[in-house]
């Protein structure tokens, strides 16, 4: 909760500092002089709504979201020995990590897959699928577990979805100064706004939003390498890199959007699509793990 509180109030922090800059620089005469009569300190504050809005409801549904569209069935009482081990490997890991014990499902694929969900470190889901518990040893799937487990317990949903709010602030932000901009100084409309204001902002957002989600994917990659960090200390290294090497062996499914950068492997990616890729490629990964052992 204290990390929760923290991030909030850096962010708000920024906000509130880029709203001083913004007076500092002039930047609300400079648009009063060229007849844009436009209130940054409202603008901002709508942009904070609906940013961070988007981003926290996705939150605080991603659980119940991820159950239906992935079709996780919960395991509420072992049914078999390979059940009983999940369960209790994830409850042993979630002690060593400092964080309660999350629930534990099984979705059905043929893919080696898993991943990790939840608005609370201490209230989340930890899913593999059946394809990975037949694909890999017991180790290896120990490992890929502790990688998810890893992801809970450094806060990685919450402050991803912080991020997220914070860029999505910056592209309705930005998006509307354009917009009411030209609405104002290259088609003169003088009250109100016309249909210059909305397809020059939608068209604004549309970019924005790509240029964001580079940065948001960036975050992503990063703590890749943490959770990796993170599985390695709970299941070893050795564990955790020969997981991986399971991984570029047999490519994991996709996992839906919202459930994508939190897990195990994302797809490959080259030229322009790797940097939106939620993972790094597992090459890197495997390397970050061997040089830490170094």
């Amino acid at each position: 909760m204290k990390r929760v509180f923290l991030f909030l109030a850096t962010n708000l922090a920024i906000i509130v500092l880029l709203g001083f800059m913004l007076r500092l620089l002039g930047l609300e005469s400079v648009l009063d002089a060229r007849g844009v009569d436009l209130d940054l300190g409202k603008l901002l504050a709508f942009a904070a709504v609906v940013g961070f809005t988007g981003s926290f409801v996705s939150l605080a549904i991603s659980k119940w979201t991820a159950k239906r569209m992935m079709g996780v069935r919960v395991i509420g009482q072992p049914g078999n020995a390979t059940e009983n081990w999940l369960v209790n490997t994830v409850q042993r890991q979630a002690r060593e990590a400092g964080i309660g014990m999350p629930e534990v499902g099984v979705f059905e694929s043929p893919e080696p897959n898993a991943f990790a969900t939840g608005a609370r470190r201490d209230a989340s889901l930890v899913a593999v699928s059946t394809g990975l518990l037949q694909s890999m040893s017991r180790e290896e799937a120990e490992a890929v577990l502790a990688h998810e487990v890893s992801h809970v317990a450094n806060g990685d949903m919450v402050t991803l979805a912080l991020i997220q709010g914070v860029v999505n602030t910056f592209v309705v932000f930005i998006a509307r100064i354009i917009g009411h901009t030209v609405d104002r100084v290259v088609f003169r409309t003088e009250e109100g706004h016309g249909p210059a204001f909305w397809v020059t902002t939608i068209v604004s957002e549309i970019v924005l939003g790509l240029l964001a989600t580079v940065i948001v994917m960036w975050f992503s990659r990063q703590r890749e390498f943490r959770a990796d960090a993170g599985g390695a200390r709970l299941a070893g290294r050795h564990n955790m890199i020969s997981a991986l090497e399971r991984l570029q062996q047999r490519h994991s499914g996709p996992l839906p959007d919202k459930m994508a950068a939190f897990g195990i492997a994302g797809g490959p990616g080259s030229g322009l699509k790797r940097f939106f890729m939620t993972h790094p490629p597992l090459e890197q990964r495997i390397a970050a793990l061997r040089a830490q052992a170094g």
